[in-house]
């Protein structure tokens, strides 16, 4: 199956939206919309679209870029390279803030 094929089949069954950051398409853009084959084999084509995901360019290339560093050891994310992660949540305490403002 040509990749024109499974796109154009893929860009039927599913929403013209990215499966990651949730971002609209339409026909001005839609080039900018790729296939992504979810087991990473991209022989593996099934007529019902099961090993295809719609993602963005840039959602597809961080796809893509988190299965090399996988490959190499490398860590996907700040937390697990043992980088401190931000704890601090400045929305803690909203309800009560809110609750105090009340007459």
């Amino acid at each position: 199956m040509s990749e024109s094929t499974y796109r154009e089949q893929a860009l039927k069954i599913y929403p013209w939206i990215c499966g990651r950051c949730g971002r609209e398409f339409t026909g001005a853009n839609l080039r900018e919309l790729t296939v992504h084959h979810r087991d990473h084999n991209h022989a593996n084509n099934p007529p019902d679209g099961s090993n295809w995901e719609l993602l963005c360019v840039y959602c597809h290339d961080n796809e893509h870029q988190k299965q090399l560093d996988a490959a190499r050891g490398q860590a996907s994310s700040p937390a697990s390279a043992g980088h401190r992660v931000a704890t601090h949540n400045p929305f803690a305490d909203l309800k009560d803030r809110l609750a105090k403002k009340k007459p």
